[in-house]
């Protein structure tokens, strides 16, 4: 059965364009896990641009419940800058889920 790997990594910025960049960022990583032989979950591509639509708390939620249920967590670039993916981190670490820093 196919393992899964959860990207985890920034998603907020100050612009428009940095939070497209950012979530580019992600995608690449989710493609190289694909190409890997994963199911790569990527939040960045679930959620984009749903900002102010409901509270941030809603999105890191559910985002911790796929966590959950993953094989991995692989941490973007810039990562320790992301107060949700501090949180993803220190949710797979308390799972004991192997952790990859890209």
């Amino acid at each position: 059965m196919m393992k899964i790997a959860y990207i985890a990594g920034p998603y907020r910025a100050d612009t428009i364009n940095g939070i497209v960049q950012n979530i580019r960022k992600a995608e690449e990583v989710a493609i190289r896990y694909w190409k890997l032989g994963f199911m790569a979950y990527c939040p960045h591509k679930n959620t984009s641009l749903f900002d102010g639509i409901l509270p941030d708390d809603v999105w890191l939620e559910g985002n911790l419940a796929m966590l959950e249920r993953c094989d991995l967590i692989v941490m973007v670039k810039g990562w320790q800058n992301s107060k949700g993916s501090c949180v993803e981190h220190d949710f797979a670490e308390s799972k004991g889920m192997k952790i990859i820093y890209d």
